[in-house]
């Protein structure tokens, strides 16, 4: 039987435990904000508790409604990563569901993306086990490939290589290449204190709306 189509790769990665955790607490939409606004999901949502999700990108890229190779990526993953799925976003069968979320968690993995759909997610829903997923189906998943692992794949748009920092809450996803990781993370801090006074301003009544009439009076809108 042919064996194209299938592949299961070895990757090394590069960010350290140091620059992850500088994305721990950075709200997505100010990430967003610093990559121009350009990246990042649009349809994936967090099923879990809690809804944010942070670790390194453990891709896999599969047949839709097909979990053979999620299921070897669950054995290969180390702890901490995110097993991100390309599953081609169809909407029909369910990749993972309880018992393989129970086993990645067990094995420390950080998380699921999928973009596809997932099941048994009332259990999920109550659960701090990361999940992100397109949709939600009963249907049970097939176990056939083809699939490959540790590849460039594609979620909602978005490509996702081997390595890169996987970063979500309730607003979506973003992945950072780990070369541009510090200089993302420096920037972001920048906004977020910024965004930190603004609201001191608000709550204090000092802030300058001054900016609102002067756009409009730029585009002739007001005298």
């Amino acid at each position: 039987m042919s064996q194209f189509g299938f592949a299961i790769n070895v990757h090394k990665h590069t960010v350290s435990d140091a620059t992850l955790r500088k994305f721990a607490k950075f709200a997505v939409a100010n990430i967003s904000d610093v990559m121009s606004r350009t990246s990042g999901t649009v349809d994936l949502r967090p099923i879990h508790k809690g809804g944010r999700i942070l670790g390194r990108a453990f891709t896999v890229k599969t047949a839709p409604g097909d979990n053979l190779m999620v299921h070897k990526a669950i054995d290969m993953a180390a702890p901490g990563d995110v097993i991100v799925v390309d599953a081609g976003g169809l909407q029909r069968n369910a990749i993972i569901g309880e018992i393989m979320s129970s086993h990645a968690a067990k094995r420390k993995i950080a998380g699921f993306v999928i973009d596809g759909p997932i099941r048994d997610s009332e259990t999920i829903s109550k659960g701090k086990f990361a999940v992100f997923a397109r949709a939600i189906s009963h249907r049970g998943p097939y176990k056939e490939g083809p699939g490959e692992i540790n590849v460039p794949v594609t979620v909602d748009g978005m490509v996702v290589h081997p390595g890169d920092i996987i970063v979500g809450d309730f607003d979506g996803l973003l992945a950072i290449r780990p070369a541009d990781a510090e200089a993302i993370a420096k920037e972001v801090a920048a906004v977020e204190k910024k965004e930190k006074g603004m609201l001191a301003r608000i709550a204090d009544g000092t802030v300058d709306r001054s900016w609102v009439d002067a756009a409009l009076r730029a585009k002739g809108a007001i005298k």
